[in-house]
């Protein structure tokens, strides 16, 4: 395992100047979004390149309120049918009506195999895809997921786990914690956000607190402060496994910690993708159409190459779940992902979710 070497701690899990320490040594184990600290790694096997995902058309069986701005969906099959399995961690990418695709964590029991359980949080200052859930779905209407759920924060299920979840991010750690406590693992889990109000689930959650006495820990800002991530580092019980989602400030700063506490691994999922380091401005040209895009240094080529193909896959924009995948028919890349092989990079593989080129140099992608 790699070391994590201190650096300067920030006072708090929002973004404030503190200490940085965190080690490196992450994997996927599925074709989604993943971004996890651990001991080990497995490479995930990917399909055939001519496997062509398969659309599934669902209907909105009920709609509820978990929270302020949060709402909960549960999809089931028009005719009744039992859905494709799926275990904690796991997530759907959901077609919307306007034909925006977005992901979302599965948050129900993955023995109901009836019914997938989503939850959405209204993003006021989104790409839309957060407030057309809440305004433009409601119950009987139909929507069409791609292929089976997928799995990039699979729960390995470790002796000793401390569970770590920052407000919508309730969603992946809420079957986990069913599972912990199935198996009769030791387990903890603290659930922070802004205020009571804005949290979801809590009914569930002050039921499991009763079912499993001092394990579930509700910490909201308002009424307790805003928790040092070493303060919620402590509560892991024995030298075990952390596993943490929500906002990016808040991962940062579990990341940050990581390395003083007494946790043997990390793994986590955050919302949004890490910012731009050492970004240098370069250009994209698509294909033989002559058109090119000029990337600024803080932005992404993703991001660049998503306005102009809005239908691009993506999901993770981190460099480890390898969906964005295009290829380079000319240029250098500065590769920064942690998806690829050395052969893939050789053949012109390109991750643009982090994934750059020199300062002024051009990229001509086969798009």
């Amino acid at each position: 395992m790699n070391t994590i070497t201190p650096v300067t701690r920030p006072p708090d899990l929002y973004g404030r100047p503190r200490s940085d320490s965190f080690m490196q040594k992450l994997a996927a184990f599925s074709d989604h979004a993943v971004t996890r600290l651990a001991r080990r790694s497995a490479p995930p096997r990917r399909p055939p390149a001519t496997e062509m995902p398969v659309i599934r058309e669902l209907v909105v069986a009920t709609k509820h309120q978990e929270a302020e701005d949060v709402v909960s969906l549960r999809l089931a099959a028009p005719d009744g049918a039992k859905l494709p399995p799926w275990q904690p961690g796991a997530h759907i990418e959901l077609h919307l009506p306007s034909g925006r695709k977005r992901q979302y964590s599965l948050c129900g029991d993955p023995a109901d195999r009836y019914r997938y359980r989503i939850a959405v949080r209204r993003i006021a200052n989104g790409q839309g895809g957060s407030a057309e859930v809440h305004d433009a779905l409601g119950v009987g209407m139909r929507v069409a997921v791609t292929g089976r759920p997928r799995n990039a924060f699979p729960f390995a299920a470790e002796a000793s786990v401390l569970l770590v979840a920052g407000g919508i991010g309730i969603t992946p750690i809420l079957p986990m914690a069913r599972e912990a406590a199935r198996r009769g693992l030791d387990w903890r889990l603290v659930h922070t956000g802004r205020s009571r109000g804005s949290m979801p689930f809590a009914a569930e959650l002050a039921e499991l607190a009763a079912a499993c006495p001092d394990r579930v820990f509700v910490r909201p800002d308002d009424e307790s402060g805003v928790p040092e991530a070493a303060d919620l580092l402590s509560l892991i019980p024995a030298a075990g496994a952390v596993y943490c989602c929500g906002p990016a400030p808040m991962i940062d700063g579990v990341r940050r910690a990581f390395g003083d506490s007494r946790a043997s691994a990390l793994h986590f999922e955050r919302f949004a993708p890490p910012p731009i380091t050492d970004g240098r401005p370069f250009e994209l040209q698509l294909g033989d159409t002559g058109r090119v895009l000029p990337v600024p240094y803080d932005r992404s080529a993703l991001d660049v190459l998503h306005e102009a193909l809005p239908d691009l896959p993506f999901s993770c924009r981190q460099g480890f779940c390898g969906t964005c995948r295009v290829r380079v028919a000319q240029g250098h890349v500065d590769h920064r992902d942690r998806r690829l092989t050395a052969t893939e990079r050789v053949a012109g593989a390109m991750l643009p979710c982090v994934s750059r080129a020199p300062e002024g140099e051009r990229l001509v992608l086969e798009v």
